[in-house]
């Protein structure tokens, strides 16, 4: 196989959740100029809207799908829109997660179980349920986001976030073991661990450039994540040249997780 065709992801369809907006936008732009078509699912519909028009101009089909992926039933109805429109599923981004801000000591159950029942709970059955249909069509890949949270832990002051630092381990976990059950059906499992991104989660950052600078200096790099970071990654990861790889979690973090 030419080297080129290992990125050409054409004729194939990716699933995103999250997908309008942040990382997810950009790994669904990444996978559309890849030539895959993509099924964007998320909880704003105006910006899954907006990322549809965008993949649509590069030649693209794009579906939009509002759904809460915390939700089980929402998901049979995507997974049921999936196999009436584009009537397959080769790559599934577990994108979507949450945050609960709280105190370690303090932390409500609450917020506890609604991280985990988005972040690991309807991961998991959507994977399920995408693997499923992946195996129908001879195989895929599910790259799931972790976070680089689960190498560097902080106190209560920089990240008061001990739910979604633990479930973002549990996602880790999760992509091992699934990688060893989905093997045999042609399905790869594997993980992205961003690190330091200027999302809507660092907007406290992104406009106070002093900030910004300080925070970055932590990084051996000196910058933080940018679009063409992660679109690369998940590039890689969804077609042929991660062929023989699986159950890994890759960290995209400028070698923050190296100090």
């Amino acid at each position: 196989m030419h080297t080129r065709e290992m990125f050409d992801l054409s004729g194939k369809v990716a699933l995103v959740t999250g997908g309008g907006r942040g990382m997810g936008r950009h790994m669904s732009i990444g996978l559309a100029e890849a030539g895959a078509d993509v099924v964007l699912v998320g909880r704003k519909p105006e910006s899954l809207k907006e990322a549809a028009a965008a993949i649509e101009a590069l030649g693209r089909r794009a579906w939009v799908h509002e759904a809460d992926v915390a939700d089980t039933a929402a998901i049979d109805a995507v997974i049921a829109a999936v196999k009436s429109g584009p009537g397959r599923l080769d790559i599934l981004v577990n994108n979507a997660g949450m945050v609960w801000t709280a105190p370690t000591l303090e932390y409500p159950l609450e917020g506890w179980d609604r991280v985990f029942d988005l972040n690991v709970r309807g991961l998991f059955y959507l994977s399920q349920q995408g693997a499923l249909l992946m195996r129908e069509h001879g195989g895929g890949s599910i790259i799931n986001v972790s976070s680089v949270s689960v190498w560097r832990c902080a106190d209560d002051t920089t990240e008061p976030i001990v739910a979604y630092n633990a479930s973002k381990g549990a996602v880790v976990t999760l992509t091992r073991d699934m990688a060893v059950k989905l093997a045999r059906d042609n399905i790869r499992v594997n993980s992205i661990a961003p690190g330091a991104f200027l999302t809507a989660m660092m907007d406290h950052l992104r406009h106070d450039e002093q900030k910004l600078a300080q925070f970055n200096s932590a990084i051996p790099q000196n910058r933080s994540g940018e679009e063409d970071d992660i679109k690369g990654v998940v590039v890689f990861l969804a077609g042929p040249a991660s062929a023989f790889v699986t159950g890994q979690t890759l960290a995209v973090d400028g070698g923050w997780t190296c100090t």
